[in-house]
């Protein structure tokens, strides 16, 4: 007797959606530099100028995603219910910087060297001068912009501000997980979140002044935490519904009295987390959904590498090939194609090698866990 057929199995792929957000914004961000740099993108421009101008002045807002989703993924690991914070913030700040800072580090040194590369080929201001031993540690630390040292890759600013973040967001909820011993009241973290997400965007995110600190961004990343928490599914109606007002209040307010695409944007994307931020994607189908979740998974190497890689193949193109529209087009494509493999290569040869070695950083514990 033939057994009965049985059901290919099912591979479910937790925050598709966040993986999907991750893999265009990485994208975005690495043809918003391609364009900004140059130098083959000012030939790609004679023949599509309103893109290349789009990319090299508007396709930045796209790192609003990343403050976004650092934000969600931030209150899903310090405060799943919103009811606690970590036991210990310098415990979990360290465990942050030991994730962050040492691949961040390998992704300087290789942006050092192609600076160096680089320089032997063409002259251009995206070029680097041989870092001083203060600015490499001022990199280390992640203080490079707050120090006032010229960053040595684009993108970099983004990563300290990732700690100062989380940092920020860690202490404030262990103040609130502090006001009682025995229980945090219900609304006390999100309601201090909501504030704070408010005065950043209507404070300090209008005053580029703050621009290195994490008050500037804190509004983007307030947004994401108080997603998180509206998305619970096992939240009640009425949770929900006053969550949904402390996340959207704040941001409408700030966009009436001073309208930003990339305040606007940060909002529709924690609307879009606290719609389907937890969506798990399953399929049948080989390969369905595993092209976005490797992109997602990847996105923070191709964040990290892509600059050297693409300043590598600008310089080569510019010394070597025909300064033809076709050609340096080509050139942009082989620099975009590049940067992930080498977003791939980075996130299995170095990110995650690192992140298997690092393991003996303990895990955030809450107050009342």
């Amino acid at each position: 007797m033939k057994s009965a057929p049985t059901t290919p199995p099912r591979h479910p792929t937790e925050f598709a959606t966040i993986n999907l957000l991750k893999a265009i914004s990485a994208q975005l961000i690495v043809l918003h530099h391609l364009a900004f740099y140059g130098p083959m993108a000012d030939y790609t421009r004679e023949a599509l100028p309103d893109l290349i101008d789009w990319l090299a002045q508007d396709a930045r807002i796209a790192v609003q995603v990343f403050l976004v989703i650092g934000g969600f993924l931030a209150a899903k690991s310090l405060s799943p219910h919103g009811l606690t914070g970590p036991a210990n913030p310098v415990s979990v700040i360290l465990r942050r910087y030991t994730k962050l800072a040492p691949p961040f580090f390998v992704a300087i040194l290789l942006a050092v060297a192609a600076s160096w590369l680089a320089g032997l080929w063409m002259t251009h201001d995206a070029i680097s001068a041989p870092p001083s031993g203060g600015q490499l540690l001022a990199h280390a630390l992640l203080l490079h912009d707050v120090l006032a040292y010229d960053a040595l890759s684009a993108g970099a600013w983004y990563v300290a501000i990732d700690l100062q973040l989380y940092a920020m967001f860690s202490i404030l909820l262990w103040a609130c997980s502090r006001v009682s011993a025995s229980s945090t009241p219900t609304y006390l973290i999100p309601a201090v979140t909501a504030i704070a997400t408010g005065a950043s965007l209507l404070y300090f995110n209008l005053d580029a002044d703050w621009d290195v600190w994490a008050p500037y961004f804190l509004g983007s990343y307030g947004l994401g935490a108080l997603a998180w928490w509206a998305s619970d599914p096992a939240r009640r109606p009425r949770s929900v519904a006053i969550l949904l007002l402390l996340m959207t209040v704040p941001a409408l307010l700030a966009l009436t009295i001073d309208f930003r695409s990339r305040i606007a944007l940060a909002l529709l994307v924690a609307c879009v987390l606290v719609a389907f931020g937890r969506m798990q994607a399953a399929s049948t189908a080989p390969g369905q959904w595993h092209v976005v979740s490797v992109a997602g998974n990847i996105s923070f190497s191709v964040f990290l590498v892509h600059f050297p890689v693409c300043l590598v193949i600008n310089a080569a193109f510019t010394r070597f090939a025909p300064q033809d529209v076709l050609v340096q087009t080509a050139g942009v494509i082989l620099a975009w194609i590049a940067s992930m493999i080498a977003g791939a290569l980075f996130h299995h040869g170095v990110e995650l090698p690192i992140g298997r070695a690092l393991m003996w950083a303990p895990r955030p514990r809450t107050l009342l866990a």
